[in-house]
């Protein structure tokens, strides 16, 4: 009866043979309401009437042959479809049942047209067994090869996925620039996800400005990337500012933090996508069918959103693909947040070390003096670079350079503490060496204020004086790099014999002051190492072009500043660098005028007499009932309470000063005198008549010194040569 039953079904599948092509339609059709994704995706329709008729083509083939079903392969439409599946995201789970649902119609159309062929029962029965076990043979054998290809394209997926995430994470972020970090992002996606990426930006993330709630604000377009030349699909252009519609997928999405997976049906087109007025063209004109909303938060903030999109690419996105383009956005968003942080940091750290260092270049008779200051181009940012130029008595002068280590604000604020401490030591007119060690002391206490998290706080100076009546510059080092000299005979630049301290905050060690001559109309460039030294900069190189470049250096000061930063940083600096370059002036002899005294009380009067002379000689005889005064209390103060040698010397500069000196470290200063004292007004009287008065100490004794104001039309005298 088996034998018979086998003739039989090859009698059967000879004749369904001609009606393959409507069984293989009346199959979808069962198949229609319980699968609706061969509906929703073209491709997958297109393909499933083919594979339907493989498969009824090659159970015939069984029935006609009767071949061992356990030998029989899918045929390789089925092979295609599975893995067309598995790019769409529909389980597997969907394709084992549509196997099931089909082949069981399948079988039983064929067993309804068996019936039609013979009266006997007995033989359709056994012939349907025999049916049904060919059949699911064959279902069970042709699945496995299905799987096994779904599971192997899902697999391919995942590894995509896992390279794309891992392509991300190394390509996003490699900079600390806003815009640069959503290029990447828009770059790397739009290599093997998306065929359009655009990355927005709220306009409260960029200046940190906003306030209120996310949604309805206005954003910026900052990156937009597409696989078509010129990102047509977009309506924006990178840039220009927005704001999508209240009621808008955008918007809800920004509200809620919560991603959204689009698919754009048939010809509608999401309202948020309407043409602008330079483009004029929407997004489903050229095809987008699918798009992923992504909000970009960072730390509790909201900051915008990115939109990816596929019209090349004929598979819609899946859930998996919302769940990739999170957490590539949730990395790229920290990167950006990053940016955006650094980006204000490092603006309100250069404004504050800007406002710090000295505004423009203020006219000093002793020097001509230009500056520069360069933050760092690198991720270490601003740092605590910093210059001065300090007018001191006795027409000197006082430049300075400094480095505090470490970059950012943290700095910056560590800067300017030590320059106002500079400040303030320099008015009590410290020599170098004794101003560098308060100033080291500084340091320590500021060190002692510190947190332990907070790093320990150190520097380097450079304090250096210079005398435009006796052209001697003395100077002292805290760890710092000696300055740069060009006398007017040599043609390169070299540098002094300088010895170099400790840096600031070591505490205990001594420094040591320079001292030695220049000519008039020598250049003294002091600066920070960030000038010859870097990354894959040679100190020594940096060093020969810096004195090559000062060998030729033309007379306006600022052009030299300019060739020195063009020769030594072609590129943006990857640390901070700060330059001062001095040019000395010399003072005219005839305006320096000096007489030795004896510690004699009546030795006073012929003080007053040579003052009075000499402002004679100046053209400032209407100076002489003050300066006389001044002189008279000065020398006084000198012969009562010093010690011999006395030393009387007028400057005639922007100023007039009056200096008297002696051998005695006694700080004369200020105080009450009752009303029936003799004395204890004298330099009360000097302060009251000068316009600035104070003490300076030197190795061998003291000078007190006053300075009055010129009158308008004296000033012109005062020049320097």
């Amino acid at each position: 009866m088996g034998t018979e039953a086998d003739a039989f079904l090859g009698q059967l599948a000879r004749h369904l043979r001609p009606q393959v092509a409507e069984l293989a339609a009346l199959l979808l059709r069962r198949l229609d309401g319980e699968l609706p994704e061969l509906r929703e995706n073209a491709d997958i329709e297109a393909l499933g009437l083919e594979e339907t008729t493989e498969h009824v083509t090659a159970l015939l083939d069984l029935l006609e042959h009767r071949p061992d079903a356990k030998g029989a392969k899918a045929p390789p439409t089925a092979l295609v479809l599975g893995r067309l599946y598995a790019r769409r995201g529909i389980p597997v789970t969907r394709l084992l049942r549509a196997y099931r649902l089909g082949h069981l119609a399948l079988l039983e159309e064929v067993q309804a047209e068996a019936a039609r062929l013979t009266t006997d029962w007995h033989m359709v029965h056994v012939a349907s067994m025999r049916l049904v076990t060919l059949g699911f043979d064959y279902v069970d054998h042709s699945s496995e090869e299905v799987v096994a290809v779904h599971q192997e394209e899902r697999d391919r997926l995942l590894r995509r996925r896992l390279a794309l995430t891992d392509r991300a994470s190394k390509l996003v972020g490699t900079t600390l620039d806003i815009t640069r970090t959503a290029e990447e992002l828009t770059e790397v996606c739009t290599e093997d996800f998306a065929d359009l990426v655009t990355v927005d930006l709220l306009d409260s993330a960029l200046d940190d400005t906003g306030t209120g709630p996310p949604e309805g604000r206005t954003q910026r377009r900052v990156a937009q990337r597409s696989v078509l030349d010129g990102c047509p699909e977009s309506p924006l252009r990178v840039g220009e500012t927005h704001a999508y519609p209240d009621d808008s997928e955008p918007v809800r999405a920004l509200a809620t933090g919560r991603s959204v997976l689009t698919h754009v049906a048939g010809t509608g087109t999401p309202p948020w996508t309407a043409p602008s007025a330079s483009r004029g063209r929407t997004p489903r004109d050229l095809g987008v069918h699918s798009v992923l909303l992504v909000p970009l938060h960072a730390r509790g903030d909201t900051l915008g959103l990115v939109q990816f999109a596929r019209h090349r690419t004929p598979a819609p996105f899946d859930e998996d693909d919302l769940l990739l383009a999170q957490e590539i956005a949730s990395r790229a968003a920290v990167s950006i947040d990053n940016a955006r942080r650094y980006t204000q940091e490092r603006s309100t750290a250069l404004t504050l070390q800007r406002t710090l260092l000295p505004r423009g270049t203020v006219e000093q008779p002793a020097v001509e003096t230009a500056s520069r200051y360069l933050p760092a181009g690198s991720r270490a940012g601003v740092g605590g670079d910093w210059y001065d130029v300090i007018p001191l008595s006795g027409a000197r002068v006082a430049l300075v350079v400094g480095d505090v280590v470490g970059h950012g604000l943290r700095a910056a604020a560590t800067m300017g503490r030590l320059r106002t401490a500079v400040r303030a030591f320099a008015d009590i007119d410290l020599m170098p060496d004794e101003l560098l060690t308060h100033l080291d002391d500084v340091v320590i206490r500021m060190q002692r204020e510190e947190s332990p998290d907070e790093g320990e706080t150190s520097a380097t100076c450079l304090y250096a004086v210079y005398d435009p009546v006796s052209r001697r510059c003395s100077l002292a080092s805290a760890g710092h790099v000696p300055p740069t000299v060009v006398t007017p005979s040599k043609t390169s630049g070299a540098l002094p014999e300088v010895p170099i301290g400790p840096p600031l905050g070591l505490g205990g060690l001594p420094f040591e002051t320079s001292e030695f001559e220049l000519p008039e109309d020598s250049l003294l460039v002091l600066y920070t190492d960030g000038l010859i030294a870097g990354r894959g900069r040679d100190v020594d190189r940096g060093l020969a072009t810096l004195h090559d470049v000062l060998g030729s250096a033309p007379d306006s000061l600022e052009e030299v500043c300019d060739r020195l930063l063009a020769a030594l940083l072609p590129d943006r600096p990857s640390d901070d660098v700060a330059l001062l370059v001095a040019r000395t002036r010399a003072l005219d002899p005839d305006h320096v005028a000096v007489l030795d005294l004896p510690s004699d009380p009546a030795a006073v009067s012929g003080a007053r007499r040579f003052a009075s002379d000499v402002l004679t000689a100046w053209g400032l005889e209407d100076m002489s009932f003050t300066t006389e005064l001044i002189v008279s209390e000065l020398v006084t103060n000198a012969i009562r309470y010093g010690k011999g040698p006395v030393q009387l010397r007028l400057i005639l500069q922007s100023t007039l000063t009056c200096e008297v000196s002696d051998a005695s470290s006694t700080a004369p200063h200020l105080r009450r005198a009752r009303t029936y004292d003799e004395g204890g007004r004298g330099l009360l009287l000097v302060a009251q008549c000068a316009e600035r008065w104070g003490t300076r100490h030197g190795r061998e004794g003291k000078v007190i010194w006053a300075e009055q104001a010129l009158p308008a039309d004296s000033a012109p005298g005062a020049e320097v040569t």
